[in-house]
């Protein structure tokens, strides 16, 4: 992709804290339209990170350029087009959720303030509640506002930091939804970090996964998924059978174990297809493919080899 199309360029960026390096010289590119899931276990230095891109703390040495501008240089102009939730968010308690984002957005210099409260609360699923103190919401929805407060704004980039903690599954699967929503109609770039790693794989184009302050793997998450042998199980009748089948061809070295209906094999993305026509071919009835490669998996692999 060619440079402009950067809407986050991080080179070489390290932050020391006395004897910690929390981030090692890492490099990343969020490009135009990403939706970019930022890995890492924990200590792994993604909220340093986070904070960094934020200028809530400054960098030990390295350089980052947000919009293709240098944020040293222009901090004010990148963070009026940046909206964030950063760990947990705090609000005004004994104020509806509506005065808080109101105050916010007075702040922000929005002109119609009432009708992008709304819109945003309605984003979030909370437009039923706006008139309700926040002291009264649970984790769950102040983590909504917490949203709703980052888009207030209208930026160009949202950076989320675990924006789905405290939520249960219906809520996670809202703020999944919204997610894709703000990148593919409102074409916004986002920039989530996550512990959550099927969270990051259902909705990330792209992603990184960091380990002890530096990077480990950046690319096209379905991309990376793909590049390396995946663990696939064939439900079939007859084990054995197969195994007796195979035993002469390319495909016993594929061979991973089996169970009393189902034989796993480790094979590239390219080579499922080609087996499954092989048992059907040899009368070999198989009543599903499942694929089991993960982003857990793949995140697990990544991390245990830098460690």
């Amino acid at each position: 992709m060619p440079d402009n199309n950067k809407i986050i360029e991080v080179k070489n960026l390290s932050k020391q804290f006395k004897e910690l390096k929390a981030v090692d010289d890492l490099n990343l590119n969020v490009y135009a339209g990403d939706v970019f899931g930022f890995l890492g276990p924990n200590g792994a230095g993604k909220s340093t990170t986070i904070r960094m891109l934020l200028t809530l703390i400054s960098p030990t040495k390295g350089e980052i350029k947000i919009f293709g501008k240098s944020l040293k240089e222009s901090r004010i102009e990148i963070l009026r087009k940046i909206g964030a939730i950063v760990e947990k968010p705090d609000f005004y308690g004994f104020l509806s959720a509506y005065k808080n984002l109101e105050i916010l957005g007075k702040l922000s210099g929005i002109e119609s303030p009432k009708k992008r409260i709304m819109e945003v609360l309605g984003l979030v699923g909370l437009e039923k509640r706006f008139k309700s103190k926040v002291k009264t919401f649970s984790h769950g929805m102040k983590q909504r506002l917490g949203i709703a407060q980052a888009l207030i704004h209208d930026p160009e980039l949202i950076i989320l930091d675990e924006p789905t903690t405290g939520l249960d599954p219906q809520g996670m699967k809202e703020i999944r939804d919204l997610i894709i929503h703000l990148s593919k109609d409102q074409k916004k770039t986002i920039f989530l970090s996550s512990h959550i790693l099927y969270e990051v794989e259902m909705v990330a184009d792209r992603m990184i996964i960091i380990n002890k302050g530096s990077t480990q793997v950046e690319g096209d998450v379905q991309g990376l998924l793909n590049k390396n042998n995946l663990k696939v199980t064939f439900e079939v009748d007859d084990t054995t059978k197969v195994r007796s089948l195979l035993s002469n061809t390319r495909w016993l070295e594929k061979f991973d174990s089996e169970t009393k209906s189902r034989v796993i094999f480790s094979l590239k993305n390219t080579e499922i297809a080609d087996l499954n026509k092989y048992l059907v071919d040899n009368n070999i009835p198989v009543s599903a493919v499942i694929p089991t490669r993960s982003l857990e998996e793949y995140f697990l692999q990544i991390t245990e080899k830098s460690i």
